[in-house]
């Protein structure tokens, strides 16, 4: 089979622009718990924002939810306040807002807001997550922010409040890298995200993969098609991420390493889950199906799609009635 052929179909079956419904629904949802935080804190809170794969646009239309960063003063919560304070005022102020239309929990750095399935079987995800500037006043100058860890991640302890970062910069990074190269980084990323989705409960965050790509691309020879530059990508995370001396830095703050989000034992889990991959998709060309799967929902749409694009070159038949199209 033509492995970068379907690679291409992964990718266009999960592009979040076909879930316009979902995908609006969520943005529904993200302006109206900005307008709960502003109108809640007042003067104590800078505008929330965007801060996941949609605002990077590297999103698919699987699993996905809407991480939006809530930055607040330095005082928000008394000259003596902490940041474990802090995270609980946000999150107590979320529950009890939410409590009676959505799953509230406390995660890793955020609170989950899990909204309950409406008419349309529909569930909407955003994930909040509390930072604090550094300084009082200085985060308009700066960006940069204090996050707590309210359970252990990776070699983070729970209670620590040791992660400094500027989520803007994280952002920045990715959409610029990304944009330069949209042929390569962009899909890279989109397809290693695809993967993690087959994958329950997966350690490895999303964010890590896109800046692992992003070194992959910095520190190896990625060329050919899709595939070939695929499959250079699983080597390098094969090969890099057991080394004790490979770093992956915060782009937000070169302090942290990201790959002490994982521990030991994730990062031999994740350089095994690679290796085993290429074998087997080495072994039988089908494999790559089981790891990069398309998106069923939006298969046929695209096979339709694929003929109008094929018009010119003699391929092109009628699509069947009641065809829906992204």
């Amino acid at each position: 089979m033509d492995k970068s052929l379907h690679l291409d179909s992964v990718i266009k079956t999960h592009q979040i622009t076909k879930e316009e419904q979902l995908l609006n629904k969520h943005k529904e949802k993200n302006k109206e718990v900005k307008e709960a935080l502003e109108e809640n804190y007042g003067d104590n809170i800078y505008s929330p924002f965007n801060s996941g794969s949609y605002a990077k646009n590297t999103a698919m239309n699987t699993k996905f939810d809407f991480d939006m960063v809530s930055p607040f003063k330095r005082n928000a919560f008394g000259s003596k306040g902490t940041l474990k304070e802090m995270f609980d005022d946000a999150y107590d102020f979320l529950y009890e807002k939410y409590k009676d239309v959505a799953t509230v929990r406390k995660q890793k750095v955020s609170v989950g807001i899990e909204f309950h399935s409406d008419d349309d079987g529909d569930v909407v995800k955003i994930d909040v997550v509390p930072g604090r500037e550094l300084n009082q006043d200085q985060y308009s100058d700066d960006e940069n922010l204090n996050l707590y860890v309210y359970y252990k991640y990776g070699n983070y302890d729970a209670g620590s409040e040791r992660i400094k970062t500027n989520v803007q910069a994280q952002i920045k990074n990715i959409k610029d890298r990304a944009t330069k190269e949209k042929e390569s980084i962009r899909k890279i990323i989109r397809l290693l995200k695809v993967w993690k989705n087959t994958k329950y409960n997966y350690p490895t965050k999303s964010f890590f993969l896109e800046l692992i790509t992003i070194k992959a691309f910095d520190n190896k020879e990625i060329t050919g098609n899709l595939w070939s530059k695929l499959e250079t990508v699983l080597e390098y995370i094969r090969d890099e991420v057991i080394k004790d001396s490979f770093t992956l830095k915060d782009p937000g703050n070169s302090s942290n390493d990201l790959i002490d989000s994982l521990t030991e034992s994730e990062r031999d889990t994740l350089s095994y889950d690679m290796k085993n991959m290429l074998e087997r998709i080495k072994d039988n060309d089908e494999n790559i199906k089981t790891y990069f799967p398309e998106n069923a929902k939006f298969l046929e749409e695209e096979k339709a799609d694929n003929k109008y694009e094929n018009k010119g070159n003699g391929f092109y038949s009628a699509p069947p009635k009641n065809e829906r199209f992204g």
